[in-house]
């Protein structure tokens, strides 16, 4: 009886285990990548079918939506309130100098009015109108508004095209004269003389400037009708400043 021979050898398929020797097996090498295997616990699903489906179904979907940022809800503060620093600075300069020959576009202070501008330079003078005096701070604030409204409403009947706005920041911004001649005040006050001549220049400053800015050509020969209104409002401002 023969001995029972080697069993035939089958090549090994796709899956099955494949027998090396230890000989073979010095120059083998390699890895076993870990299988992708994801699992889902079903949180999300039940989030999903619960709390949003429900709301998607009685019509709050648009609670659970995500809008993107504006770009406009990002603006800085002056801009959000609508305030240009330099614009107000060339418009104090166009107001201190009035003078045509310095080169000045003094229109821009009539054309394109502003809030912020002349609220502030009548908040200054009523703050430095505060010695000894805090109720004028109201006044000045009052009278600048109405007279303002003065003034818009006599430069209406008269034919002139100009809006309550465009009045409003001219008068406000013109007291930056007064305001110029209050520290001078205070050094010269003992001197009357001199005091007064300071006073009276102040005035004329402050209403040259409102009055070449309102009073255009349009008027023609009521100008004075509009400038004297003018040099008065300035009058008052200064006496609510001095007291008298």
């Amino acid at each position: 009886m023969q001995p029972p021979g080697p069993p035939p050898a089958y090549p090994p398929t796709n899956g099955d285990f494949t027998f090396v020797s230890s000989a073979d097996a010095e120059d083998l090498s390699g890895s076993i990548a870990p299988p992708d295997v994801k699992l889902n616990l079903g949180g999300d699903f039940i989030k999903e079918s619960t709390a949003t489906t429900f709301l998607r179904q009685r019509g709050y979907g648009w609670l659970l939506e995500v809008e993107d940022d504006d770009p406009e809800d990002n603006k800085p503060l002056l801009e959000e309130l609508d305030i240009d620093l330099k614009d107000i600075y060339y418009k104090i300069r166009c107001v201190l100098m009035p003078m045509p020959s310095l080169g000045f576009n003094r229109q821009v202070v009539r054309d394109n009015p502003d809030f912020w501008g002349p609220l502030a330079v009548v908040l200054f003078f009523s703050m430095i109108s505060l010695y000894g005096q805090f109720r004028v701070v109201s006044w000045i604030i009052t009278i600048w508004i109405f007279g303002s409204l003065t003034i818009f409403l006599l430069a209406r009947v008269l034919g002139g095209e100009v809006a309550y706005g465009q009045v409003l920041g001219v008068i406000g911004y013109s007291l930056l004269p007064l305001i110029v001649i209050a520290p001078v005040l205070l050094v010269v006050g003992s001197f009357e003389v001199v005091s007064t001549l300071i006073k009276l220049f102040g005035v004329f400053w402050a209403a040259y400037s409102a009055a070449s800015l309102l009073v255009g050509e349009e008027f023609k020969t009521k100008k004075p009708l509009l400038i004297y209104p003018i040099f008065l409002l300035y009058i008052y401002f200064l006496s609510l400043y001095t007291g008298v």
